[in-house]
């Protein structure tokens, strides 16, 4: 870019606000839509908020979508002849049905599980009756961002996820909507990512690995996610035979966005999970923590679709939320009780790697708002892993949030996993 833009943000929850932050920072003029009304705090005193972002899209030079679900805006601002960062409706398909996503990589011919959609519980549970196995229950559709339904059998004739099925009708009834089974198999969960700019995607690959239980050791109910290790490569043997496939269908899509392959590998093979064709979070931050570029500088030119390769620094990133009761779940009463506006301090006055998430500014202090418990999120980098996990506890050693818990662990996986990795020929 060759002169300050104005960047406008439509959030769903307000998960953009560190990313307009860093923009605004970078000496660009941001303003921050925040579409969920329980998360209309969110960001003040941060970054001018708007109540009516359609009101601004002429005031903006780039126009950033976070979410999932905004795919035919999106396509009808770009044929306006406006610069957007965001999905289509073809990537909104992908994500938000599963269905339509495991055809289309099959369409693609790359490998994936065996699956079958449901649309009741008794027929899923006398499916499982049929044909014993260990199965992962996906909600689909808005259901699925409930990450806490989503659940990982173990029993290899599927009776607990049998038992699962069976509380879900007696507290769902016919309201949960449609969702997948899939036949589990062992391996290494891992995400390639990567930008696209309306003709290709950009290097280097972005290879994640996502830590998605509550509790240190992976125990504890599944949240959205609570912490994940990465690192930047200019190849990927599992990009080329998975997310790469699909880069002629997004140039014809005109896609120009972020796109996430969630995988489970293993010695026999690649099978690809399930799509996000947006923001991944706390993803986008823990990638920003590696750029060697403006964040700013990379949405404006994958949307403009005039990108170069990305410039990122070598080595490792990890990141993890600090989260407050009643985190992951959803209870209005205990986050008024516990949560709502408690302070994030900062023991030695510095916030250094401290991402904002679901906070506003109050006199300079960090409040707490919103009401999904997500705190902060902090990020650390390291020419090894074991550095960036030195740096990123020392950080998170730095808050001090009343009733605030992570995770120790994150970017433990990686010791083991790169070795099975490394045998299997997939890094």
């Amino acid at each position: 870019m060759t002169s300050p833009k104005r960047f406008l943000f439509i959030s769903r929850w307000g998960e953009s606000l560190d990313i307009a932050l860093a923009v605004q920072k970078e000496g660009h003029a941001v303003k921050l839509f925040v579409g969920d009304r329980g998360a209309r705090e969110v960001g003040f005193g941060f970054v001018p908020k708007v109540t009516q972002w359609e009101k601004h899209v002429n005031w903006a030079d780039v126009l950033i979508f976070d979410y999932t679900g905004y795919g035919a805006t999106c396509e009808a601002l770009r044929k306006q002849g406006k610069l957007v960062f965001g999905g289509t409706p073809y990537t909104d398909r992908l994500e938000l049905d599963r269905n339509f996503g495991q055809s289309e990589l099959r369409n693609h011919k790359i490998n994936i599980l065996p699956y079958k959609e449901f649309h009741t519980f008794r027929d899923a549970i006398a499916h499982i009756g049929a044909h014993p196995n260990a199965y992962v229950m996906k909600p689909s559709g808005e259901t699925q961002e409930l990450k806490q339904l989503l659940f990982v059998g173990n029993d290899d004739k599927g009776q607990d996820v049998v038992r699962l099925l069976k509380a879900y009708e007696k507290s769902w009834g016919d309201g949960f909507g449609t969702f997948q089974l899939q036949r589990k198999v062992k391996g290494v969960e891992i995400s390639v990512a990567a930008y696209f700019n309306g003709e290709r995607f950009l290097s280097p690959i972005n290879i994640a690995f996502e830590h998605k239980k509550l509790f240190p050791g992976e125990l504890g109910v599944s949240t959205g996610e609570m912490g994940t290790s990465m690192f930047w490569s200019p190849h990927s043997p599992i990009f080329d035979r998975t997310l790469k496939k699909l880069g002629p269908t997004l140039a014809a899509q005109n896609f120009r966005g972020h796109l996430d392959l969630n995988c489970i590998v293993n010695g026999n093979g690649i099978y690809p999970l399930e799509f996000t064709a947006r923001f991944g979070f706390p993803q986008i931050f823990i990638q920003r923590a590696g750029l060697n570029q403006p964040i700013s500088d990379l949405l404006y030119h994958v949307a403009a679709g005039t990108s170069r390769d990305i410039q990122v620094k070598k080595g490792f990133q990890i990141g993890a939320f600090l989260v407050v009761p009643p985190f992951p779940y959803n209870d209005k009463k205990t986050f008024e009780l516990f949560s709502k506006d408690a302070v994030v301090v900062f023991k030695k006055n510095g916030a250094e790697g401290i991402h904002p998430m679901h906070v506003k500014k109050v006199n300079e202090e960090w409040l707490i708002t919103g009401n999904t418990g997500i705190a902060v999120m902090v990020s650390a980098t390291g020419l090894t892993m074991r550095d960036a996990q030195k740096l990123l506890f020392k950080r998170m050693g730095n808050v001090i949030i009343n009733n605030g818990y992570y995770r120790t662990d994150i970017g433990d996986r990686w010791y083991e996993d790169a070795d099975k990795l490394w045998s299997w020929g997939l890094l």
